[in-house]
């Protein structure tokens, strides 16, 4: 993947959009370090059913709601309009999803540069019209009001 793609615009949007990706694309290799008992979110947990409908909003082209519905850490990362540009420069190349499968799941308290909470690294096999082989990385945050939003969003 190519981030001039990906990113594109002025420097200030780009070096934003850039911390973003690295925070998250760490969060595979951390997550294992950070969890070392293993512990394993189900299908049917909150976390995932989070994320899926999440992904649901992306999937259909409402990248200004799937923002709206993110965590706050996430929509301090990053504008409203950076982030439905940044999706529409990647996931729109891509075409429809064909077939998305759970892949893993690891559940952590702590990540690289994020405050300390709870959260949840979702890693997902996804098969799009135009990339036969990706893995998006959706990272649900559980809020004080107990809901789980969407911190980070990566596809690989």
């Amino acid at each position: 993947m190519q981030w001039t793609s990906i990113l594109g615009g002025k420097m200030k949007r780009t070096i934003k959009l850039f911390i973003l990706a690295v925070f998250l694309s760490a969060l595979s290799s951390v997550v294992a370090a950070a969890n070392p008992t293993g512990d394993k979110v189900k299908t049917g947990d909150a976390a995932v059913l989070s994320a899926q409908n999440w992904l649901r909003i992306v999937d259909s082209g409402k990248y200004g709601e799937s923002w709206n519905k993110a965590d706050e850490y996430l929509k301090q990362a990053v504008s409203k309009k950076d982030f439905e540009k940044s999706l529409q420069g990647v996931r729109r190349p891509l075409g429809r999803v064909v077939k998305r499968s759970l892949a893993s799941t690891n559940y952590t308290t702590a990540l690289p540069g994020a405050p300390d909470g709870e959260y949840v690294v979702i890693q997902f096999k996804t098969e799009f019209e135009n990339k036969r082989e990706s893995i998006e990385t959706v990272t649900p945050k559980k809020d004080r009001d107990g809901e789980w939003r969407v911190s980070g969003y990566y596809i690989k």
